[in-house]
């Protein structure tokens, strides 16, 4: 399939109609969504709407090679997970790909990276190899150009001292860093930024007790003088994110859609403002699958952004951006 279309996309028609298209390229493609399609009798032929779609449920990327193409696997990244514990597997055929749905999606949000510094604080994820996270802000760091752009891994006071230039400078700048560093972070020093985007990805990853988002917001938002925290939701298994500019309300790009599964009823699409498991649909995860019914829960509120409640019990704490209820 022709990948570069779905970029264009730019209305609900034209979504629902590549998706289609994607999910009966993938059902024949696939053979892992094919069986699990045909255990639930689910065929093309049966498919007219979203709401029809089956979603495949995100432990298979633990189990099974989730593949729609034949292509050469130019990179494997991997989830998050205690030692010893199963980890899940993204093979992916198109690096390019990937890179262009993390580009235009930051781009669509926030603007140029070009414009911006971007400093990361994310110990956790660079402790370990295969995170498709790191892939992304490595790649931000590089795009951004700009001298003090990097990982900051332990060293707090370097990042201190670059943040406070770069706010004098007036420069825009971006800090993202899994919350517990953040905390980390503002123990070390109290800041006043009026030139600085904080955006949180992922949670305590067991370093902190973990904190209602509301809280864990109202601190940051204290000590780093700011309005807002920003977030990036992103998993492993997708190839692009989504973002909050404030108030823990998530917006998708054009080429990905979030549906709630009734808990009871995993087949079953809820209205929204009602709470439910968390479905997405990325379509540019063309050489893997493109619709994922999700360990998280939430809902979408009237305006169509969405929320993170929480996780679903029985299912292992990883590397997605919640904060537990």
């Amino acid at each position: 399939m022709d990948y570069k279309s779905i970029f264009d996309i730019n209305s609900e028609v034209a979504f629902t109609k590549k998706a289609l298209e994607l999910f009966k390229f993938q059902f024949e493609e696939n053979p892992v969504y094919r069986s699990f399609c045909d255990l639930l009798y689910k065929h093309p032929s049966d498919v007219r709407k979203l709401e029809d779609i089956p979603f495949l449920p995100i432990e298979f990327f633990k189990t099974h090679k989730v593949l729609s193409t034949k292509k050469e696997i130019q990179q494997t990244f991997t989830s998050s997970g205690t030692s010893g514990s199963v980890v899940s597997q993204h093979h992916v055929a198109d690096l390019n790909l990937y890179k262009t749905s993390f580009q235009k999606g930051f781009a669509h949000f926030y603007g140029r990276i070009e414009d911006y510094a971007v400093l990361a604080l994310l110990p956790s994820y660079l402790e370990r190899d295969g995170s498709s996270l790191v892939y992304m802000v490595e790649d931000m760091i590089q795009e951004s150009k700009h001298p003090k752009s990097g990982f900051y891994l332990d060293d707090l006071n370097a990042l201190k001292q670059n943040l406070l230039e770069l706010e004098a400078s007036g420069q825009k700048t971006l800090l993202i860093s899994v919350s517990y560093a953040l905390l980390d972070l503002i123990e070390f020093h109290q800041f006043e930024l009026k030139h600085t985007i904080i955006m949180e990805t992922g949670g305590m990853k067991g370093r902190r007790k973990e904190l209602i988002k509301s809280e864990l917001h109202a601190i940051l938002k204290n000590r780093f003088g700011v309005n807002t925290i920003h977030s990036e939701y992103g998993m492993t298994e997708l190839l692009s994110q989504a973002y909050s500019n404030g108030e823990g309300q998530f917006s998708t790009p054009s080429w990905m859609k979030v549906l709630i599964r009734d808990p009871e009823d995993a087949l079953s699409i809820l209205p929204k403002g009602k709470s439910g498991g968390i479905n997405i649909i990325d379509l540019a995860n063309i050489h893997s699958c493109a619709f994922i019914a999700t360990q998280d829960l939430g809902k979408i509120h009237e305006n169509g952004t969405f929320e993170v409640l929480g996780r679903f019990d029985q299912s292992d704490i990883r590397g997605c951006n919640l904060m537990v209820l």
